[in-house]
Protein backbone atom coordinates (compact mmCIF):
# COMPACT_ATOMS: atom_id res chain seq x y z
CA UNK A 1 0.00 0.00 0.00
CA UNK A 2 1.57 3.17 -0.63
CA UNK A 3 0.54 6.80 1.52
CA UNK A 4 -1.82 7.36 3.93
CA UNK A 5 -2.40 10.31 5.72
CA UNK A 6 -5.32 11.59 8.14
CA UNK A 7 -6.45 14.14 10.94
CA UNK A 8 -8.19 14.77 14.15
CA UNK A 9 -11.54 15.64 13.84
CA UNK A 10 -10.87 19.85 14.06
CA UNK A 11 -7.60 19.53 11.02
CA UNK A 12 -5.37 20.80 14.17
CA UNK A 13 -3.19 17.91 14.08
CA UNK A 14 -2.38 16.13 10.23
CA UNK A 15 -0.03 12.87 9.54
CA UNK A 16 1.36 11.38 6.72
CA UNK A 17 3.13 7.29 7.24
CA UNK A 18 4.62 6.58 3.60
CA UNK A 19 5.15 2.80 4.90
CA UNK A 20 3.87 -0.15 4.85
CA UNK A 21 0.79 -1.40 6.22
CA UNK A 22 2.02 -3.89 9.15
CA UNK A 23 -0.97 -4.79 10.00
CA UNK A 24 -5.10 -3.69 10.40
CA UNK A 25 -7.68 -5.29 12.24
CA UNK A 26 -10.67 -4.57 14.91
CA UNK A 27 -9.81 -4.31 18.66
CA UNK A 28 -11.87 -5.54 21.25
CA UNK A 29 -9.99 -5.14 24.56
CA UNK A 30 -11.37 -3.23 27.39
CA UNK A 31 -8.29 -0.40 27.66
CA UNK A 32 -9.26 0.58 23.89
CA UNK A 33 -13.05 0.80 24.86
CA UNK A 34 -12.98 2.94 27.41
CA UNK A 35 -9.96 4.99 25.89
CA UNK A 36 -12.31 5.89 22.78
CA UNK A 37 -15.73 5.14 24.62
CA UNK A 38 -16.70 2.88 21.40
CA UNK A 39 -17.62 -0.85 21.48
CA UNK A 40 -14.92 -1.47 19.11
CA UNK A 41 -11.87 0.04 17.56
CA UNK A 42 -10.39 -0.01 14.22
CA UNK A 43 -6.37 0.18 14.17
CA UNK A 44 -3.60 -0.32 11.51
CA UNK A 45 -0.01 -0.48 12.28
CA UNK A 46 2.51 1.51 11.06
CA UNK A 47 6.60 1.36 11.30
CA UNK A 48 6.77 4.47 13.70
CA UNK A 49 9.77 6.29 11.88
CA UNK A 50 7.69 6.53 9.04
CA UNK A 51 5.26 9.09 10.25
CA UNK A 52 5.30 12.31 10.00
CA UNK A 53 3.64 14.89 11.84
CA UNK A 54 2.42 18.13 11.85
CA UNK A 55 0.39 19.54 14.77
CA UNK A 56 0.31 19.47 18.55
CA UNK A 57 -0.09 16.66 20.58
CA UNK A 58 -0.36 15.69 24.39
CA UNK A 59 0.88 12.98 25.67
CA UNK A 60 -0.83 10.20 28.20
CA UNK A 61 0.60 7.56 29.59
CA UNK A 62 -1.28 4.01 31.22
CA UNK A 63 -0.74 0.60 32.11
CA UNK A 64 2.38 1.09 34.36
CA UNK A 65 3.50 4.10 31.75
CA UNK A 66 4.15 0.61 29.15
CA UNK A 67 0.67 2.71 27.13
CA UNK A 68 0.93 5.38 25.66
CA UNK A 69 -1.86 7.44 23.88
CA UNK A 70 -1.64 10.87 21.87
CA UNK A 71 -4.35 13.27 21.59
CA UNK A 72 -5.16 16.44 19.62
CA UNK A 73 -3.67 19.83 21.97
CA UNK A 74 -6.95 21.42 20.37
CA UNK A 75 -9.72 19.00 19.59
CA UNK A 76 -8.59 16.25 22.41
CA UNK A 77 -9.57 13.33 19.62
CA UNK A 78 -7.38 10.40 20.42
CA UNK A 79 -4.75 10.24 17.64
CA UNK A 80 -2.52 6.86 18.36
CA UNK A 81 -1.79 3.82 20.61
CA UNK A 82 2.03 2.81 21.34
CA UNK A 83 2.45 -0.15 23.74
CA UNK A 84 6.20 -1.20 24.73
CA UNK A 85 5.40 -4.71 23.62
CA UNK A 86 5.80 -3.33 19.89
CA UNK A 87 8.69 -0.57 20.68
CA UNK A 88 8.73 0.46 16.66
CA UNK A 89 5.01 1.09 15.41
CA UNK A 90 2.71 3.39 16.24
CA UNK A 91 -1.08 2.61 15.72
CA UNK A 92 -3.32 4.65 14.08
CA UNK A 93 -7.00 5.19 14.20
CA UNK A 94 -8.59 4.14 10.74
CA UNK A 95 -11.45 6.69 11.64
CA UNK A 96 -8.50 9.71 11.11
CA UNK A 97 -8.00 8.39 7.59
CA UNK A 98 -8.14 10.95 4.71
CA UNK A 99 -9.53 8.29 2.79
CA UNK A 100 -11.22 5.50 5.08
CA UNK A 101 -11.42 3.21 2.27
CA UNK A 102 -7.64 2.45 2.34
CA UNK A 103 -8.28 0.48 5.90
CA UNK A 104 -8.83 -3.01 4.92
CA UNK A 105 -9.21 -5.10 8.48
CA UNK A 106 -7.80 -8.43 8.37
CA UNK A 107 -9.24 -9.54 11.65
CA UNK A 108 -10.34 -9.14 15.15
CA UNK A 109 -7.93 -9.18 18.17
CA UNK A 110 -9.49 -9.56 22.02
CA UNK A 111 -12.28 -10.85 20.49
CA UNK A 112 -12.36 -12.48 23.94
CA UNK A 113 -13.01 -8.88 25.53
CA UNK A 114 -16.00 -7.87 23.43
CA UNK A 115 -18.56 -6.40 24.72
CA UNK A 116 -21.83 -9.26 24.80
CA UNK A 117 -24.05 -6.49 22.39
CA UNK A 118 -22.02 -6.16 19.99
CA UNK A 119 -22.25 -8.18 17.48
CA UNK A 120 -20.04 -9.35 14.11
CA UNK A 121 -21.43 -10.39 11.05
CA UNK A 122 -17.61 -10.47 9.26
CA UNK A 123 -15.83 -13.70 8.23
CA UNK A 124 -12.64 -12.33 9.59
CA UNK A 125 -10.38 -14.20 11.88
CA UNK A 126 -11.23 -13.59 15.61
CA UNK A 127 -8.35 -14.15 17.96
CA UNK A 128 -9.12 -14.24 21.84
CA UNK A 129 -6.24 -11.90 22.29
CA UNK A 130 -3.79 -9.67 20.59
CA UNK A 131 -1.62 -11.14 17.32
CA UNK A 132 1.09 -11.86 19.21
CA UNK A 133 -0.25 -13.56 22.34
Amino acid sequence: MGEVSGRCACGAVRYVCDGPILWAGHCHCESCRRASSAPVVSFLGVRRDCLEWAGQMVDVLTSGGSVRRQFCAACKSIMTYQNETWPDETHLFAATLDDPAQFEPLAHYHWAERVSWFHCEDNLPKHPASADG
